[in-house]
């Protein structure tokens, strides 16, 4: 795939659950963003800001401050920036008995305490940050 091209690839789950932790805490992006399973490759790619993580399965998760059940699926993809996901791919948050897919997450600059969430027909939920706090 041309936008993997030139990537730094880390495979097997300790090095690649790290480099997805380094990834989140260098863009300051909050650690329990992306409560992974058994993670078996991740990418980044610096020039163009495009990351991808690649799981045995599908996760599912319940950020339990703010009552929000996130699904992951095995493959995640997007474009990180400082304090910032655009045009993610594999994550769905359930609203209602609907599952939408979350296209881009922003968290404010300069910090307000919230992070906002973005669906691809442009619903904008925000929660705060601390919610998802590593071990959320």
């Amino acid at each position: 795939m041309a936008q993997k091209e030139g990537g730094i690839v880390k495979k097997g789950h300790a090095e690649s659950m790290a480099m997805a932790k380094s990834l989140l805490e260098d863009f300051e992006l909050p650690a329990g963003l992306l409560p992974l399973g058994k993670v078996v490759e991740v990418g980044f790619v610096r020039s163009t800001g495009y990351m991808w993580i690649l799981q045995e399965k599908k996760v599912e998760h319940e950020f339990k401050m703010i009552s929000k059940l996130v699904s992951y699926d095995t493959e995640i993809d997007g474009y990180i920036e400082k304090k910032r996901i655009k045009k993610l791919k594999g994550v769905k948050a359930k609203e209602l008995m609907l599952w939408p897919p979350v296209g881009q997450i922003k968290v404010d600059d300069p910090p307000t305490g919230k992070i906002h969430f973005k669906s691809f027909a442009g619903i904008v939920k925000t929660f705060p940050v601390e919610a998802f706090a590593a071990g959320q």
